[in-house]
């Protein structure tokens, strides 16, 4: 008895390994698109940070010239240095950063 239970439940741990790997392939595949919709705060030019909700011309060449002088960003919250953005403007546009 004992070693027919053991039979099924490596029956069923096999048979549902596959499906996890599935899972996590897509989870993957999700956070790698969330990423890939963002805006990464260490390589966008002028251009790209003018999509930025509450971000114009002038921001986004403070935002450049911060990171010319300051080197990369490492949070997004060091955007708050930078004239022009407080922490609403930072709400608003906080979603479609990321720093990496």
């Amino acid at each position: 008895m004992k070693a027919l239970k053991a039979v099924v439940m490596s029956l069923l741990l096999a048979l549902s390994l596959p499906a996890l790997a599935v899972e996590v392939d897509a989870v993957k595949d999700a956070a790698n698109t969330q990423v890939e919709n963002r805006i990464d705060l260490n390589t966008a030019d002028v251009t790209q940070l003018q999509e930025l909700k509450g971000v114009g011309p002038k921001t986004a060449q403070a935002i450049v010239k911060w990171r010319d002088s300051q080197g990369p960003f490492t949070n997004v919250d060091q955007l708050l240095a930078i004239k022009g953005i407080g922490e609403k403007t930072l709400a608003k546009m906080r979603d479609s950063l990321v720093v990496q």
